[in-house]
């Protein structure tokens, strides 16, 4: 399943984003029983117990829950593989302290890993795949963040080649089962550690987890069924875009083996601002002012992204005031209309005096102290 057409992990567990590790852990645990392959006979059962098992390895994960918070499925599915993202979950312990443990009873899987990794498939059968999705990082400055653009970006990505059509034998050359795995597309290793014996289940490295092999490898991909090839693709960067803003190109992803082309996304970062800063919607800046401006008042040019604008500074304003100039921060993608302008003012003392200026401000402070 590519990441553009899986659920919500928070949907799927039917959480809300900021549920404790142990509410994400009780609504597992009462969908699990729900869905096991041994207590729920639909045709889906396999899938959705896959579905909800992956939502919690992610999310009772800090890391890889801050990971998803930020980025979504592709931020997942760009840093992990799929045994990665099970990896920090015993599962087979968690389900049989639920009275599940094991499979059996005619569901078509002999562990745990099975399911989790969708090995349903009976040997010499193939399976299968759907496209892989693609991440593009994006660097930006906060004056394109604020007028959106249009920009072509290279990508490298891998493609079905055409020599062999995506069957990884020269033309003519016969397809043959797998003599390492014999057509399984898989291998076990039965491992002994501290807390037991582990399956340790990995793709096939001759067969790359197909369970057949060519005769004869094509001379383009090596076997590969794929070749890296760059594309250059125009994208349109809309303004108001923020760091951990992402992009979806559909079908410009990369393909295995004759499937469709996964999802591209491109996820933006906004540098830092030696002007502005940003937060959210609004943008801050810092205005120096004279003594006398903010005794007495004034009226003083700003400067923003696009035009500058003046300010009214009130009498008897302090350093560190701020001033809200609204609807010339960020456009706002989702909602219409701009966010704000900040404007921190600084009231500057002079470091140097002429002998008159002194005269000026020793007056004033007596008429003060009187």
């Amino acid at each position: 399943m590519s990441g553009s057409s899986k659920r919500d992990y928070y949907e799927v567990l039917g959480v809300p984003k900021d549920a404790s590790k142990e509410d994400i852990k009780r609504a597992y645990r009462k969908l699990a029983l729900k869905y096991h392959p041994d207590r729920n006979k639909e045709p889906d059962a396999a899938e959705k117990f896959r579905e909800i098992s992956e939502a919690y390895a992610v999310l009772s994960d800090k890391e890889k829950r801050s990971m998803y918070d930020r980025f979504g499925h592709s931020g997942i599915s760009g840093r992990y593989s799929s045994e990665d993202i099970f990896s920090g979950v015993d599962f087979d312990d968690l389900l049989r302290s639920m009275g599940i443990g094991g499979f059996g009873g005619g569901s078509g899987f002999s562990s745990i890993f099975d399911i989790l990794m969708g090995r349903q498939q009976r040997r010499g059968t193939p399976q299968h795949q759907g496209g892989v999705d693609l991440r593009y990082d994006l660097q930006i400055t906060l004056q394109e963040a604020f007028t959106g653009f249009e920009r072509e970006i290279t990508i490298k990505r891998p493609e079905q080649c055409s020599h062999c059509k995506g069957s990884g034998a020269e033309p003519g050359s016969k397809i043959i089962t797998c003599s390492r795995c014999q057509g399984a597309g898989e291998l076990r290793q039965l491992q002994r550690s501290a807390f037991g014996q582990v399956i340790r289940i990995s793709d096939c490295p001759s067969c790359r987890g197909q369970g057949r092999t060519a005769e004869k490898t094509c001379k383009e991909c090596r076997g590969r069924r794929s070749v890296n090839k760059e594309r250059q693709l125009r994208i349109t960067i809309p303004p108001g875009v923020d760091t951990g803003s992402m992009l979806r190109l559909s079908g410009q992803g990369a393909s295995q083996s004759g499937s469709r082309q996964g999802d591209l996304y491109v996820v933006i970062r906004v540098r830092s601002d030696s002007t502005f800063d940003r937060h959210g919607d609004n943008l801050l800046i810092e205005l120096p002012i004279s003594i006398t401006q903010a005794s007495l008042g004034a009226e003083v040019e700003v400067h923003t992204l696009d035009k500058p604008v003046m300010l009214k500074i009130p009498k008897s304003t302090q350093t560190d005031t701020v001033l809200r100039l609204r609807g010339q921060g960020m456009p706002r993608p989702q909602k219409r209309g701009r966010g704000d302008l900040l404007v921190r003012i600084i009231v500057k003392v002079p470091t140097k005096l002429s002998k008159r200026q002194r005269e000026l401000l020793e007056e004033l402070a007596k008429e003060l102290d009187n």
